[in-house]
Formats: structure tokens, C-alpha cells, sequence
């Protein structure tokens, strides 16, 4: 990709900063690969890196590079397609590129301060200098309100150059979403002394920025992938969007009410949390199969042989649309079902659900539209799949729902153990966490972490020399 880019067959300067913005985000992505691979044997060996860079900076790093390699790769995404909906180069492109490094940069800081400072004593500059101290939000408060800046100027740029350019369905699904994607975000920039109340706002960021804003942002980018590989009709693609739309900040807000029983709510919302999440990734799949159904029909039609013009993005779509449905949708039913989840609630089958959630939902979607970033660059009207592509999408697929399955059977072993038998205490913890099927699983997750990393190489690997390849093909 950085070779790639260097050819550069764009007409559009947006697309130049799509691509910077992946960049970024597949060196962030390394980062938070390599971070679990540290807490993942932490997990086994407790001594290891004691004292000099521990489980709890790991863990940190790990998870909050996933959210910001995320949305680097969400933005790129979005400035790579928007002059291609909108047929006119993106409005305020020198302040985007400005609010890019003004990003990168205080992403770079943050980071070194998780790692050589850490932590800070209680007061309020701890809280605006080193750590705000929560779970997954654990950003400076300086770094929380920067976010919000480039955000904002991030809309402005999408907003002003919709209003201007040509109005698709697609564009015009992603600018409403956009404003609700900066919005949510403000919930986590505030405290109450009240601990159930803060938990409510913070569940807000964590939970709804991800089951509402990021699942449309998500349906938008397929929607787009699908036009431009395969030539997806419009008006199938935009209808699923504002069924998407209606069913995710429906269901997103009252399927947020899993949580709620465990920060001292009313046991009701138990039952509505539980039904409302079950349904969130059902329109993605939807649109998905109903694509793929006209698409097969019109080549079968035609007696043509079925027209894809990147191959690799659409591999990635695929697991996409699947990966969507079986992390987020039926891993996490059966772990936020009512009468589960007070077993299952903090134990490793969150962790289960995370993992395959996080990337069959989004990273293989951000994938896929890195794979069409460089397709433009290198003006390549089609791209095949190589061998490092295949096994890329292979090693990273196997080793990621190997680590599903592996922290699954942990999770099992606490329910029956910890919860089931011996009560919740915290005698139970280290007890459930000590006997062999706890450990073994998690041997198992570190060698499933180590096959996804490798993944993860031939992943870059090929993204800096696929595009010469396509280039000389075509």
C-alpha cells in the first residue's frame, strides 16, 4: 500500500488522504496485533515484562489501538468514496489533511504516555494529562476533546461537500450518521460521582457508538464496495441502508439494555436488551445476500461469467457480511441472553464475543476498502488475488475464530466453575482460572494470537506489492 500509493492514478485529492489515512491505520493495527500478543502471554506467564511494561499497558494499548486503527481507516474510507458519490473533490481538503496530522500526532502521544508513564495520582490533571481512567476510554481528556476538533472538521469537510456535489442514497445515509457518530462520542467526556449513572453515559460511548453509528457506518461502505466491484443496483443496496438505519438506532438503543441490569437498573431492561441486539446485524446480511442473489441471477441471465473487478476486497466483504452476523450477532446472543448472562457476564465469553465481533463487523469491511484504495491508486480496472492475499484472509480468519473458540471454552469453564459451582467470590476467580481447562484454552488463544499476527504479515506484505502486480496485469 505504501509502494502503491506512489503511483498515484487519483483525481482527487481526497482519495490521496483516504489513503494516508490507511497508512496509519494498518501500522496501528500491528500495534494493537502485537499488544495482544504481549497480554496474551502475560495471561500464562505473569512474570513476564513485570514491573517494566505490564498486563494492564497492554491490555490498554491493545484496545484502544483497535478503536483508533478503526476509525483512521473509517475516515480514509470515507474520503476515498466521497468523490466518487459526490463527483466533485472533497470541500476543505487542505484542513482535512491538517486535522490528519494533527490526529496522527496526538495519537503518537497518547500512546508514549501509556507507555512510559501509565498512570498518575487521583486529581484532575491525571485525569487531563495521563489517563481519564476508563475501561476503553482511557484517552486524556485533551486528547477526548482533539478527537471531537478533527471529528467536527471531518464532518465539515463530508457535509459541505455533499450539500455541494451530487446526492446518492448512500452519501446521504453516511452524512446523517456521521453527525450521530461525533455526538455519541461527547457521552464519555463527562463524570458523575454517581457510579451507576457515569456507567450509564460511559456504556453510551462503548457500546452504542459501536452497535448504531459504527453497524450503518459499516452498511454504508458495503453498500459503496458492492456498486464499484461488482455493480450492486442502487436502489437494492440504499433500500437495506434505511432499513439498516431504522433497525440500528431502534434496536442499537434498546439493545444497549443488556448492560443496564449490571449498573443497578431495573431487571426489565434484561429482556428488552436481550431482543432488541439480536437484530442488529441482520440487515447487513440481508442486503448482502440480496445482492449477490440479483447479481448471480443477471450473470446466469447473460451466460456471462460473473464480472468482479477486486477480487481480494471482495473476499473480505464476504467475510464481512458473515463474520458481521456470527460475532456480533449470534456470539453475542447467546452471551447477553437473560438467563446467560448473569453467569457469562465478565467472563472470557465477552472476550469471545469482542474478538470475532470487532472483526467480523469492521476490520474485515476496512480491509476490503484498503484493497480498493489501492485498485484506484494504480488505475487498475481489475485486481485479482494473489497468494499472499489468499493467505492473508485465511490466516487471519483462522487464527482470529481460533481465539473465539479458545476464549469460548475459558469463558464455559468459569460459568461452571466460578459461577455455577463455587459462587463468584474471589476465591472462585483464581480458582476457575487455575484449572486446566482455563489454561489450556489460553495457551490456545496465544497460539491462535500468533497465527493471526502472521496473517497480519502477509496481509502487508501484500498490500505493498499487489498493486505493481494489478498495474502490470491491466
Amino acid at each position: 500500500m505504501l509502494t502503491s500509493i506512489k503511483n498515484n492514478n487519483f483525481k482527487y485529492e481526497s482519495q490521496k488522504l483516504g489513503m494516508m489515512y490507511f497508512r496509519v491505520a494498518i501500522v496501528l493495527f500491528g500495534a494493537q496485533l502485537l499488544m495482544g500478543l504481549i497480554a496474551a502471554i502475560q495471561f500464562l506467564v505473569p512474570g513476564f515484562l513485570f514491573e517494566v511494561f505490564d498486563f494492564s499497558v497492554a491490555r490498554m494499548v491493545h484496545i484502544n489501538a483497535l478503536v483508533v486503527w478503526m476509525l483512521f481507516a473509517m475516515i480514509g474510507s470515507v474520503y476515498y468514496m466521497l468523490p466518487d458519490e459526490t463527483g466533485i473533490e472533497t470541500v476543505g481538503i487542505k484542513l482535512g489533511k491538517l486535522a490528519f496530522w494533527v490526529l496522527t500526532a496526538a495519537i503518537v502521544v497518547v500512546v508514549l504516555v501509556y507507555i512510559f508513564i501509565q498512570i498518575g495520582p487521583g486529581k484532575e490533571s491525571t485525569i487531563w494529562l495521563i489517563n481519564e481512567g476508563r475501561e476503553y476510554l482511557e484517552a486524556p481528556r485533551w486528547a477526548d476533546i482533539g478527537i471531537v476538533v478533527v471529528i467536527l472538521i471531518f464532518y465539515y469537510n463530508v457535509f459541505f461537500t455533499f450539500i455541494k456535489g451530487r446526492k446518492t442514497g448512500i452519501m446521504t445515509v453516511m452524512v446523517a450518521n456521521l453527525l450521530a457518530l461525533a455526538g455519541l462520542y461527547l457521552a464519555g467526556m463527562f463524570f458523575t460521582d454517581n457510579i451507576s449513572i457515569d456507567q450509564y453515559w460511559w456504556w453510551w460511548v462503548i457500546h452504542l457508538w459501536v452497535e448504531a453509528t459504527w453497524e450503518v457506518f459499516v452498511g454504508t461502505l458495503a453498500a459503496y464496495a458492492l456498486v464499484k466491484i461488482i455493480g450492486a443496483k442502487r436502489e437494492i443496496v440504499e433500500m437495506w441502508l434505511w432499513i439498516e438505519v431504522l433497525m440500528l438506532f431502534g434496536s442499537g438503543i434498546l439493545g444497549l439494555g443488556h448492560h443496564y441490569f449490571w449498573i443497578g437498573t431495573p431487571e426489565y431492561w434484561w429482556e428488552i436488551g436481550a431482543l432488541f441486539s439480536s437484530l442488529e446485524p441482520v440487515p447487513l446480511v440481508a442486503m448482502f445476500v440480496h445482492v449477490l442473489y440479483d447479481w448471480g441471477k443477471e450473470q446466469g441471465e447473460s451466460g456471462s461469467k460473473p464480472a468482479i473487478t477486486n477480487t481480494p476486497a471482495m473476499a473480505w466483504i464476504v467475510t464481512n457480511a458473515f463474520g458481521n452476523f456470527l460475532g456480533a450477532g449470534i456470539w453475542g446472543f447467546f452471551h447477553t441472553l437473560p438467563q446467560v448472562n448473569i453467569y457469562t457476564h465478565g467472563t472470557q465469553f465477552t472476550a469471545a464475543h469482542g474478538h470475532l465481533a470487532f472483526f467480523g463487523a469492521y476490520a474485515t469491511i476496512l480491509i476490503g476498502m484498503m484493497y480498493l484504495g489501492i485498485q484506484g491508486s494504480v488505475g487498475a480496472k481489475r485486481m485479482k488475488a494473489t497468494f499472499k492475499s489468499k493467505m492473508a484472509i485465511f490466516l487471519i480468519t483462522f487464527g482470529v475464530l481460533g481465539m473465539t473458540v479458545a476464549l469460548t471454552i475459558a469463558g464455559y469453564e468459569q460459568v461452571l466453575i466460578e459461577r455455577a459451582e463455587l459462587g463468584g467470590g474471589w476465591d472462585a476467580f483464581f480458582t476457575a482460572q487455575n484449572l486446566p481447562w482455563y489454561v489450556q484454552a489460553q495457551v490456545w488463544r496465544t497460539i491462535m494470537g500468533v497465527v493471526t499476527f502472521i496473517g497480519f504479515v502477509y496481509l502487508v506484505w501484500d498490500l505493498l506489492t499487489i498493486g505493481k502486480q494489478a498495474q502490470a496485469e491491466n
